[in-house]
């Protein structure tokens, strides 16, 4: 079995490639977990300079969670606390977390759980053919609350809610007039642009590059803590109709009828 998370490097740059193109990308539950592990693996390593997280080929970056999963690794309470808690948002964290600046190179589709992956990067360099979103209306759920943390902090309220209560897919152009993404150049051009931003970064003091992450996380850091039982409320989707018939309707590849229960 090929490896789902791929990581190489060219001196000081490493690159980090979500590797399960059969399925667009989408991230599995063994990727959340291993994606997590190699982050925190390549912060510790002090003579990096910089680090590219893309997709593998040229049709996406990730277009979302591996939903087939959600059938068994988080139809119970307990079992979404861990699939998104400890694994998603741990993943997610370690990618904020990285001592090194981060860079996402975008193609194609970056669709919920790779919108939240590039969320967390510092630079995010995009195709002109890339599309942002997190179109979960239509599945019945709601995004989690360690995952809505990094998109909010990204995008801010009004854009966060537009994107959640709409479901709608951002063409690239909209996505930087918004501030989704840092750039836009021709699709041909993505993988240039984003590691010549690698190599500009790498040549730069990198303790200055370190301070910067942490003073400007520091200094626009917001308070989000909920109580256990405010997260266990987030996921009261799991009990619904809606959310079965959001999930049955997705794999059956037809259009969803909500109920409101």
């Amino acid at each position: 079995m090929a490896e789902e998370i791929l990581v190489a490097r060219d001196g000081v740059v490493a690159t980090v490639t979500l590797n399960n193109p059969a399925k667009l990308n989408a991230v599995n539950a063994s990727m959340w977990r291993r994606l997590r592990t190699v982050m925190e693996e390549l912060s510790v390593d002090d003579s990096l300079r910089c680090v590219v997280l893309r997709g593998a080929g040229e049709a996406a970056f990730a277009a979302g969670g591996d939903l087939e999963e959600f059938l068994t690794l988080r139809d119970t309470l307990e079992r979404a606390l861990v699939y998104h808690e400890e694994w998603v948002a741990s993943a997610l964290n370690a990618i904020r977390d990285c001592l090194h600046p981060t860079v996402a190179l975008i193609q194609g589709a970056c669709i919920g759980g790779g919108l939240e992956i590039a969320g967390q990067c510092d630079l995010r360099i995009c195709g002109r053919s890339a599309r942002f979103g997190a179109p979960i209306n239509r599945l019945g759920f709601s995004m989690a609350p360690g995952e809505l943390t990094g998109l909010l902090a990204l995008a801010g309220p009004a854009l966060a809610l537009e994107i959640l209560l709409e479901g709608r897919i951002l063409g690239a152009s909209e996505a930087y007039e918004k501030g989704l993404v840092t750039r836009v150049v021709d699709d041909e051009q993505v993988a240039e642009e984003a590691y010549a931003t690698a190599r500009r970064i790498a040549a730069g003091a990198p303790l200055a590059a370190r301070a910067h992450k942490k003073l400007v996380r520091r200094l626009t850091a917001v308070s989000q803590g909920l109580t256990l039982e405010e997260l266990k409320a987030s996921f009261a989707f799991l009990d619904s109709e809606d959310y079965r018939e959001g999930l049955s309707a997705f794999l059956e590849k037809r259009n969803p009828v909500f109920r409101g229960r």
